[in-house]
């Protein structure tokens, strides 16, 4: 039988009271020690990073001009990756995007222009905001010419700053990736509604994009929840995600590498 192994509990030694002591106030029936200890300092915001990008610092940032965004939106959609969205002091950085074309059976476009539509119909570089089961803000970026109906739905973002902002907004107290990974959480952290649609996102103010770094990687895969659209749209890989970031939403089975 294994023999078991015996600990000397040790009595700390108590150290006697110096009267004379300035720390201590002696009173006729009471002692009261001064607290010595130092007061505690405000938690700092812990401002988040995408990893597998090329470094630029947000400061030297600036806002992309109307240009950037008219070009079709299955070449946009890449190239928002890794930029930054800005609305007061929240400010996101965009992992994950899906693209929306002409034609497609899984755009709004497909309804022609109608009132909920007509902001996807305007030129790139506009903002396409419409609610989801009337409860979700899904925030789009306009792409292409004036007309033509294309946009990219921003799927996941990570936080960069204006944590607080985001999870008073969110309605949870959490730093990870479950705050921002999902259409809906990017807008009700960026706190905005269907009156943004038509907003220019080049234009100083509001809510802005600003560039950001280029990610040396990037996964591709099938968009989310378009089961109703034909089956050539449905596997169409238009879904774009930094690669190697917890900043992606579900499911991540189904991205690749391109």
């Amino acid at each position: 039988m294994k023999r078991s192994r015996r600990f000397k509990r040790v009595a700390k030694s108590i150290k006697p009271i110096q009267l004379n002591d300035p720390n201590i106030n002696v009173q006729p029936d009471s002692i009261t020690v001064k607290d010595k200890s130092k007061p505690r300092q405000p938690k700092t915001p812990v401002l988040h990073s995408v990893p597998n990008s090329n470094p630029l610092s947000f400061e030297k940032s600036r806002i992309l001009p109307s240009q950037f965004f008219q070009i079709d939106a299955l070449d946009l959609a890449p190239r928002l990756l890794g930029k930054f969205l800005r609305r007061d002091d929240v400010i996101l950085q965009i992992t994950e995007v899906e693209a929306y074309r002409p034609n497609d059976s899984a755009c709004h476009g497909r309804f022609g222009v109608t009132a909920r539509t007509a902001p996807v119909f305007g030129p790139g570089g506009h903002a396409y905001v419409y609610l989801c089961y009337g409860l979700h803000t899904m925030l789009n970026v306009v792409a292409d010419k004036e007309g033509v109906g294309a946009a990219v739905l921003i799927r996941s973002c990570a936080p960069i700053s204006g944590l607080d902002t985001i999870q008073q907004r969110r309605g949870q107290k959490t730093e990870k990736p479950v705050l921002l990974t999902g259409p809906g959480k990017i807008g009700q952290a960026l706190g905005i509604s269907t009156e943004w649609s038509s907003h220019p996102l080049y234009s100083p103010g509001g809510l802005e994009l600003l560039d950001g770094p280029e990610p040396k990687n990037i996964l591709v895969g099938p968009r989310i929840g378009i089961e109703y659209a034909l089956p050539e749209h449905v596997n169409a890989l238009w879904r774009f995600a930094i690669a190697d970031t917890p900043w992606i939403s579900a499911p991540k089975n189904t991205l690749r590498p391109p």
